[in-house]
């Protein structure tokens, strides 16, 4: 198994780049807030981020895999964004670092694509890994959050009863992006195995700064210099909060585009507002499906600790937790607790309304304010839609914009290291 060691060295004249593909719920989205909020240090320590926001690297996501793009959704072309990102990556003066969890769900020419844009460039791949009996749990409450309308029960019985056993089970979303070992499969075609770095997530209770140490050990950053109260967790809603979520879902026609949804609903409702609330009741796998769960975890454990991938944790982490305690339904929450969900959605859509309309009047966070030149030109352009926009346009269209895109970043990335150093 590599050691820390080697995992911190590449060839001569050539940057690594980390490729964090996911999976989806395992942390992926409080790595991605320390390293954005603390880009600064990172660059001091030639460690940088592509692009100048985490949504460059969904973006680049969507792009890499082909997926289209309603022609109503006004937040511009995604057409051309791997390859600006994937660009910018080569410029890194020692290690770059790519981080989104839809990655997870490349197939394997789309992997292969990506790995060899990145070349001559050293690519690594990260995989982040959970139990199985606290991931479902999660995973359906996100599901939701994206506009699921199934029940907890339905869901599970699918995920379970009728995906699991299939040989094309990558065929549904959810064994796309948490079937573990087809997961590497793909990448490992393209990327040697000691390149291959599986990272377990610690249990629930650990210290919620060592999954951080972990990916900063791998690549190759002092954990200690960033703050991680900078960052965020995607937190999962309450039983009644993702109850009502679950019947908005239900009610809600067609026409509404999930573009949309995704910035009215669940960044503005689910995130925003019912995140927020004090959460009563937890979700947990039912003891009945209890034996599955840890049959999957020995496959895995097994197959993992068998191959030569670097494993960075432990692996009986995979293990699950005992079940404790009744297991609560989503469905069946109290009428009143979900009425009173409900009217905190209300009133937060109300709200999201007013700043949509009166953008001045938003808050803006003290830690996020810009400072230098570096911290302008970003806020300049993060602050004005038409102005994204217009530059993905001309992106998609024009290899020189692209071209220009890549010698800007470049450029604000010196001064930021300059000014951390």
């Amino acid at each position: 198994m590599p050691t820390a060691e080697s995992r911190s060295t590449s060839g001569p004249g050539r940057p690594r780049v980390f490729l964090h593909i996911g999976e989806p719920k395992t942390g992926t989205t409080f790595l991605q807030h320390v390293m954005w909020r603390n880009r600064g240090e990172l660059a001091a320590q030639g460690a940088v981020l592509p692009g100048h926001h985490p949504q460059d690297h969904y973006r680049a996501s969507q792009d890499l895999r082909g997926i289209p793009k309603l022609a109503s959704d006004p937040a511009g072309s995604w057409s051309g964004e791997w390859e600006i990102l994937a660009r910018q990556a080569q410029q890194a003066p020692r290690t770059a670092v790519i981080s989104h969890e839809l990655f997870a769900a490349a197939d394997a020419g789309q992997a292969e694509r990506a790995v060899r844009s990145l070349e001559p460039a050293e690519v690594h791949v990260v995989l982040t890994v959970r139990d199985m009996a606290t991931l479902l749990p999660a995973e359906w409450q996100e599901t939701v959050k994206h506009r699921n309308a199934k029940g907890w029960e339905e869901w599970l019985g699918d995920v379970i009863d009728r995906e699991s056993d299939s040989a094309v089970r990558r065929q549904w979303w959810f064994w796309r992006v948490h079937d573990t070992l087809a997961i590497l499969g793909i990448w490992g075609r393209h990327v040697p195995p000691h390149r291959l770095h599986v990272i377990t997530v610690p249990p629930p209770g650990s210290d919620s700064s060592l999954l951080w140490h972990r990916f900063a050990s791998l690549i190759g950053v002092d954990p200690a210099s960033v703050d991680i109260t900078r960052a965020r967790s995607n937190s999962s809603l309450g039983l009644p909060e993702t109850e009502f979520l679950r019947r908005l879902n239900q009610a809600l026609p067609d026409e509404v585009p999930d573009w949309f949804y995704m910035w009215n609903v669940k960044e503005a409702v689910a995130h925003r507002a019912l995140a927020m609330r004090p959460r009563g009741g937890r979700l947990v796998l039912p003891a009945d499906r209890g034996d599955w769960a840890r049959k999957q975890a020995e496959i895995l454990i097994a197959a993992l600790g068998d191959s030569s991938y670097d494993v960075v944790g432990s692996l009986g982490e995979l293990r699950p937790p005992p079940v404790t305690g009744p297991a609560a339904s989503p469905s069946g929450q109290p009428a009143e607790l979900v009425l009173d969900a409900a009217v905190h959605a209300a009133a937060a859509m109300v709200v999201n309304q007013y700043h949509k309309e009166h953008p001045a009047a938003r808050p803006q966070p003290s830690q996020d304010s810009p400072r230098g030149l570096v911290g302008r030109v970003e806020s300049t352009v993060a602050s004005s839609p038409r102005l994204k926009r217009t530059v993905r346009e001309l992106s998609s269209r024009f290899p020189p914009v692209r071209r220009l895109r890549i010698v800007a970043w470049r450029r604000l990335e010196r001064r930021r290291a300059g000014r951390h150093a």
